[in-house]
C-alpha cells in the first residue's frame, strides 16, 4: 500500500519542484501518493497537478482544525512557509507552528520543513531586521521541541533572482551591472530553486532515518559576485561589472517595506556568511548518493540566458 506525502505550496517554486522529482523518481512515485496544498485548487496549475495523479486540497492555515484534515493519513509532509513582507511577520511563525501541531495530532511520521538560520542570532544582534530568515528558524525550533521525527532544508540564494528581480541589469553602454552592498569576495549559495529544491527533498526521504534532525544546505556551490558575472560573459557573450554600492544606495534600488530586509540579508551573506561559513561537501556527498546532482550556475545560465536579453 502506498504512503502519502502532502506537500505544502504545491504550485509554487519549492512545492511544485517537491512534486515533480518525486514524480520523476522510479522508486518514490511508486512508493508515495501525493497531496498537495493550495490556496486556490481552481487555478490551472493546481489543475495540472490533478492531470499528474495528484489529489490537490486547499487548507486555512490559521486553522489547526483545518491542517489536520489536510495531513490526515500523511506520512510525510513536506512544509514551505510564506513570508510577510513588510510587516505582520510572526503569521509564518504562527502558520509553521500550526502545521507542526497538526503534524503532531495526524501521527506524521516524518516532516521535512524549508528553514534558513536565524539572522538576527548568527550575527550577534548586529542584524535584526531578516524576518524571513529569522522566522523560519524559530519554525524550525519548534518542530524540534514537539519531538516530530523532521528534516531541514535550507534553499540557498536563487539563481531566478538575477533576471526575475533585475539583479543583473543591462546599461545603456550595454554593460551588464550586478550591484550589491557586498564585497566581491561575499560567497552566495546558489540554487535552481523550481528545478533542485525537490532533489534535496528527494535525498531527505531517501535517507530518511540518517537525516532526522539534520539541516541539509540546499546549494549547487559558492560563487562570489566576480565568479557569477564571469560565468555570465562566458555563457551570454555580454560585458559586466561589479560595483559595490554603500547601504544607503542599495536600499534605493527597493521597495521601502523591504529595503532593510534586504539591505541585510546581503549583509549577512558577507559577514558571517549565508550559511555561517559551513562548507557544502556533505549536500554534495549527499545528492551524489541518491544518484543526484544539483544544477550548476553555467548550467542555469545556458538554459535561461533569454532572460537577461
Amino acid at each position: 500500500m502506498s504512503k502519502l506525502i502532502t506537500v505544502f505550496g504545491a504550485t509554487g517554486n519549492q512545492g511544485g519542484s517537491i512534486i515533480k522529482a518525486i514524480l520523476a523518481d522510479a522508486a518514490l512515485s511508486k512508493e508515495f501518493k501525493i497531496r498537495g496544498i493550495t490556496r486556490d485548487v481552481s487555478k490551472p496549475a493546481a489543475q495540472e497537478l490533478v492531470k499528474q495523479g495528484v489529489e490537490v486540497k486547499s487548507a486555512d492555515m490559521d486553522s489547526t482544525a483545518s491542517l489536520v484534515d489536510a495531513v490526515k493519513g500523511s506520512h510525510t509532509v513536506f512544509l514551505v512557509t510564506t513570508p510577510a513582507w513588510g510587516g505582520g511577520f510572526e503569521v509564518e511563525l504562527v502558520h509553521g507552528t500550526n502545521v507542526a501541531n497538526a503534524a503532531k495530532e495526524a501521527g506524521v511520521q516524518h516532516i521535512i520543513f524549508s528553514s534558513l538560520l536565524n539572522v538576527t542570532e548568527t550575527s550577534g544582534g548586529r542584524l535584526t531586521n531578516v524576518h524571513h530568515f529569522d522566522m523560519k528558524q524559530k519554525v524550525e525550533a519548534y518542530i524540534q521541541s514537539t519531538g516530530l521525527p523532521a528534516t531541514f532544508v535550507l534553499p540557498g540564494y536563487f539563481m531566478s533572482n538575477f533576471a526575475g528581480f533585475g539583479m543583473i541589469r543591462k546599461g545603456e553602454d550595454d554593460v551588464y551591472t550586478l550591484a550589491y552592498p557586498v564585497s566581491s569576495t561575499a560567497k552566495f549559495p546558489l540554487i535552481d530553486i523550481s528545478e533542485d529544491i525537490g532533489k534535496f527533498v528527494v535525498a531527505a526521504i531517501k535517507k530518511r532515518s540518517e537525516l532526522i534532525g539534520a539541516q541539509i544546505l540546499a546549494a549547487a556551490d559558492y560563487y562570489t559576485p566576480a565568479e557569477i558575472l564571469a560565468e555570465f560573459e562566458a555563457v551570454t557573450g555580454h560585458k559586466t561589472r561589479y560595483v559595490q554600492v554603500d547601504s544607503e544606495t542599495y536600499k534605493g534600488f527597493m521597495p521601502p517595506p523591504i529595503a532593510d530586509e534586504m539591505l541585510e540579508n546581503h549583509l549577512f551573506i558577507d559577514n558571517p556568511g549565508y550559511y555561517n561559513n559551513r562548507s557544502l561537501d556533505e549536500t554534495k556527498s549527499l545528492l551524489a548518493s541518491v544518484g543526484l546532482k544539483a544544477t550548476t550556475w553555467r548550467e542555469y545560465l545556458e538554459k535561461n540566458k533569454s532572460s537577461f536579453a
